[in-house]
């Protein structure tokens, strides 16, 4: 079952969402009953049967349990025989499932996955990392599990971070604290129908469904209704996700933040799917600069720093799958990144391009026609 697909995953919640109420109004909403509600969505969720290759089909509950099993094992393990090639062991382990999902695992149209093993990889690997770094020294297992499988953002995010997770999970709300995120669970919840049940909804009914498949107008249509659609559709699953993250007391960071008034392609990447954009600069991008600074490994002052982004963006393309246009949007935007970062040194001495309102605008329409330029490579059409 997919979640935030259709209305009747909304009423599975309903068994959720009214004991929670109850429960908070009283002080009682507390980890051990967000624990309980994770494992039962969960369970439901993952309830269909995913075809396999060379036939055949596994439930896909076992699916997640196996992942849990061994994303457990990796990370108790790691923590407890801590090395640097245990580390690099620890790295390639967490990846593991992913591939063989990947490989061995094809989901239908008609037969989603309840839970998103690309997410849960992320957050296994913000563990791995973060044991390293030394800034998490003890891990509980139902809070590590709650946190892979926190059934909220489960499927598609937001990626949220473990030490983050564990402050709230931990933190017992009394019930003005209860009210406040209440508060914030009906505003994300109505703006999550507004965007993707309504907004999207209309977009490819009145407008993409329309557009023929020749004719570069056509397609210059294409690329912005599509464009649109895709940020309401994720925005509105992640605005639900964030709003039932709340309900169990669990402040998930927001994943967009008016991405089209970007002022450039750099403060694009501040606003759009953020939680996964700072999952790549923190864990990739950096830890690329601080190995090349450590180890002098280029001689020019911005070759790590552009060696890096397309390091990283080729990463997240190819993370959202292997063909051949999300290598090229990946590696897109690390080129538009390379180049703004040589024009913004360049215009900070020449001061050719200003800083009006009018210049801002201008940033503003620019900045909005080269990203979808790029969600159009996303989505496939060119190729």
């Amino acid at each position: 079952m997919a979640p935030y697909a259709d209305f009747t995953y909304f009423g599975l919640l309903l068994y959720i969402v009214i004991p929670t109420i109850v429960l908070g109004l009283f002080g009682r909403a507390n980890a051990r009953w967000g624990l309980f509600a994770t494992v039962l969505v969960c369970v439901v969720q993952c309830s269909d049967d995913i075809p396999v290759v060379h036939g055949g089909h596994v439930r896909e509950i076992w699916i997640l349990v196996a992942t849990a099993i061994w994303q457990s094992g990796v990370a108790f393990g790691f923590l407890r025989w801590k090395s640097r090639p245990t580390f690099y062991a620890a790295l390639a382990l967490s990846i593991a499932p992913l591939i063989a999902a990947k490989c061995l695992i094809h989901p239908t149209p008609d037969i989603a996955f309840g839970f998103g093993i690309s997410y849960v990889t992320f957050r296994a690997l913000d563990v791995v990392f973060s044991v390293q770094d030394g800034v998490i020294k003890t891990l509980s297992l139902p809070q590590y599990l709650t946190f892979l499988f926190f059934f909220p953002t489960v499927s598609s995010g937001p990626i949220d971070r473990y030490r983050r997770f564990a402050t709230d999970w931990q933190r017992r709300r009394t019930r003005s604290e209860f009210l406040d995120d209440l508060d914030t669970v009906l505003q994300h919840v109505f703006r999550g129908f507004l965007y993707k049940f309504i907004l999207a909804a209309l977009i490819q009914t009145y407008w993409i469904a329309h557009i023929g498949r020749s004719g570069g107008w056509q397609l210059v249509s294409y690329m912005y209704g599509y464009s649109l659609y895709l940020f309401f559709d994720f925005a509105g699953y992640s605005a639900f996700a964030i709003g039932f993250s709340y309900l169990l007391g669990v402040r998930t960071p927001e994943n967009f933040r008016l991405p089209f008034l970007a002022a450039n392609i750099r403060d694009f990447w501040t606003r759009w799917h953020i939680s996964l954009s700072f999952w790549f600069r923190d864990h990739v991008y950096m830890r690329f600069l601080l190995a090349a600074a450590k180890g002098k490994w280029f001689k020019g002052k911005q070759t790590a720093n552009y060696l890096g982004l397309f390091l990283t963006f080729g990463l997240m393309g190819l993370w959202h799958g292997t063909e051949a246009h999300y290598l090229l949007y990946g590696l897109y935007h690390a080129a538009l990144l390379c180049g703004y970062d040589w024009f913004a040194r360049w215009n900070k001495q020449s001061k050719v391009w200003g800083d009006s309102p009018a210049w801002r605008v201008l940033n503003v329409v620019l900045t909005i026609h080269v990203v979808c330029f790029g969600l159009l490579l996303f989505s496939g059409r060119l190729m």
